[in-house]
């Protein structure tokens, strides 16, 4: 039990580091509208995280219960899925700056920043396609689906809140470093390794 919590909180922390789409957003709103609207922003984009893990745990739940069959076909199609962002990622890293200069946008109120984060989170369904196929692998046999799944989403958020803290303190720092394709082409290869590795895991896994 201790081992595979240790791989989760290893392997959620090194995805979440992962510069992406959420921490872009963070980061513009920090620059832009001020430390108080980013936090708005990063609540809702954690909240979102929370909801999709919420949502893909009762899914998980019902469908892992169903059949045999359905668990098999979930569990190959998610290390099939994992493996293909892996060597994606370790083949073609992103080049382009995250961070793309702007001229200071006009200040929204701060539940138009929190509904930004949100839906932002929200309607990406990569992040239920990924809560889907990463989740389960750390669950352990005859647990409940959907607790583990929400407590591993509110780990998730926790972790992201602290992140995003980080980030909206030093947003000049980290806006000015993500600028640069050598540290994106890094993350993108230290995830895809991630990636590879527990789709090697969840391939070998058993029910």
């Amino acid at each position: 039990m201790s081992a595979m919590l240790f791989s989760f909180l290893l392997a959620i922390t090194i995805l979440t580091l992962t510069p992406g789409f959420d921490t872009a957003l963070v980061l513009r709103t920090a620059i832009a509208q001020g430390w108080q609207r980013a936090c708005a922003t990063a609540l809702g984009v954690t909240l979102g995280c929370l909801i999709w893990g919420v949502a893909a745990g009762l899914g998980l739940g019902a469908l892992l219960l169903a059949s045999e069959i359905a668990y098999n076909l979930l569990k190959w199609m998610g290390a099939a899925w994992l493996l293909w962002l892996g060597i994606r990622l370790l083949l073609k890293p992103r080049q382009q700056p995250l961070i793309v200069d702007e001229q200071p946008a006009r200040s929204q109120g701060y539940l138009a920043c929190f509904s930004r984060g949100l839906m932002g989170n929200l309607l990406n369904p990569k992040v239920g396609v990924f809560y889907v196929t990463f989740l389960p692998q750390f669950i352990p046999a005859g647990a409940s689906v959907a607790l583990w799944c929400t407590l591993m989403a509110l780990a998730h958020m926790l972790l992201g809140l602290i992140w995003n803290a980080v980030l909206i303190g030093g947003s000049h720092y980290f806006a000015s470093h993500l600028q640069k394709p050598r540290v994106l082409r890094v993350m993108d290869r230290l995830t895809g390794c991630v990636f590879i590795g527990f789709a090697a895991k969840l391939a070998l896994s058993r029910r």
